[in-house]
């Protein structure tokens, strides 16, 4: 049921799903308080577009997988968050070594979006539409470890996931965000 918020916030559900929702949102208050609270961080997430991302300063470590980050702020705090719980309701470990990952971008200024990385082999890969509300979403099954990937909007802007704080900028001088997809305990 816990994918059931994000498939609501992303209007993605049927009338006969809603009615379902809701219903449990009157018997269960802690649904009820997971729901308005990522509906609270989904309003600062979608108060704008994020066209330009911070700039980040990464130490390099001996073990290049564990980045430090600085505070950036509340949007950025959200963002996290957001992907955070996002990630922690929507994943869990298949045995062959894989996760299934939902990647959502909010942007109703482009007519097409796709998805490229590490986990593609750098091919383009198609994201749909969640509703009409300017979401694009697709869910890709990711190998554990460190993966790079932006997103692709109308074929020619390359856009970093704004709810990933890690990146790196590329060789062509744009970024890509970096995801750790780890095996659960």
């Amino acid at each position: 049921m816990e994918e059931m918020i994000s498939m609501f916030i992303d209007d993605e559900l049927d009338l006969n799903e809603k009615v379902k929702f809701v219903e449990k949102v009157h018997r269960d208050k802690a649904f009820k308080d997971d729901s308005i609270e990522l509906l609270k961080q989904e309003t600062l997430i979608s108060s704008d577009v994020v066209n330009r991302s911070p700039q980040l300063t990464l130490k390099i470590l001996k073990r290049p997988f564990l980045p430090i980050l600085r505070p950036l702020g509340l949007f950025a705090s959200a963002a996290a968050l957001t992907a955070i719980i996002l990630f922690s309701f929507m994943s869990f470990q298949k045995k062959d070594g894989t996760i299934p990952y939902r990647f959502v971008i909010y942007r109703p200024d482009v007519s097409q979006a796709e998805i490229i990385g590490s986990f593609t082999q750098w091919k383009a890969a198609p994201m749909k539409k969640a509703g009409d509300k300017g979401y694009w979403e697709t869910t890709l099954i990711i190998p554990i470890g460190e993966h790079k990937f932006s997103y692709i909007l109308d074929r020619k802007q390359r856009f970093a996931d704004p709810t990933i704080l890690t990146r790196e900028l590329d060789d062509l001088g744009g970024e890509n965000s970096i995801l750790l997809m780890e095996e659960e305990a």
